[in-house]
């Protein structure tokens, strides 16, 4: 059994394909840890939870995106903050709704954080000086500082790490950010949202031997950005 970990795949089932069948994950007998938001951005999040519930062995991390979803689906919420970053396409993936309850169980059982022996996965990030189960779930989330902290720490040339773990797993901010479209590693601090969601790629890494796999960029996959596929098709709808 090989352990991997995928970055935020939002909705780009075409690049999620293209990292299982270019890392030969096996469905059956690999271990996937998806670091957070399948939702929001490309037009097939459907398709990718489908994807993702045929995984054997799937361990899911929800997302502020996934959080988002989540809420409509179970309560028809709809506020413009999410349908503006890609919730409007999350919920044409479904006609409209409503969401499977397969779909639905499987945002809900999302866990907030997952520990294996020395490493760990969160969506956002973390306060290292603090206990993870003190943290909130926005907290977990939504930060960013953990990675920015890794960052600046490096960026001094002395050797560094942030809490006790060998390694941390993160996604929530695109590489993208810092002019790259490969996982970032800062200190013992790994990014892995290389960018999937908007002009980038999707990561699928190996946690062991740190050896990672990209999908195609994903608007040569879908023939546009998220807000140009967006725009095309209220174009075709009018």
């Amino acid at each position: 059994m090989k352990t991997l970990v995928v970055g935020d795949i939002h909705g780009a089932y075409k690049a999620l394909l293209q990292c299982f069948d270019r890392s030969g994950f096996d469905r059956k007998t690999d271990w996937l840890i998806v670091i957070g938001d399948v939702c929001d951005g490309y037009p097939e999040v459907q398709q990718c939870i489908d994807e993702l519930l045929k995984v054997k062995h799937c361990d899911f991390i929800i997302g502020n995106h996934d959080m988002w979803a989540l809420d409509w689906a179970l309560r028809g919420d709809k506020p413009e903050i999410w349908t503006s970053q890609g919730g409007d396409r999350t919920i044409a993936s479904y006609g409209g709704g409503p969401m499977p309850k397969t779909h639905i169980d499987f945002l809900k059982n999302g866990q907030l954080w997952i520990e294996l022996k020395d490493q760990v996965f969160v969506h956002g990030g973390f306060n290292p000086d603090i206990a993870l189960s003190n943290h909130s779930a926005q907290a977990l989330v939504w930060d960013r500082t953990l990675l920015e902290m890794a960052l600046k720490m490096q960026s001094t040339g002395r050797g560094c790490k942030l809490s006790r773990y060998e390694d941390i797993f993160v996604g929530h901010t695109t590489t993208e950010r810092y002019h790259s479209l490969e996982p970032i590693k800062a200190c013992n601090v790994w990014d892995i949202d290389t960018g999937a969601g908007w002009s980038g790629k999707l990561t699928i890494m190996d946690v062991n031997t740190k050896e990672y796999w990209q999908s195609d960029l994903t608007p040569d996959l879908y023939g546009g950005t998220p807000d140009k596929i967006s725009r095309q098709d209220r174009h075709t709808a009018d």
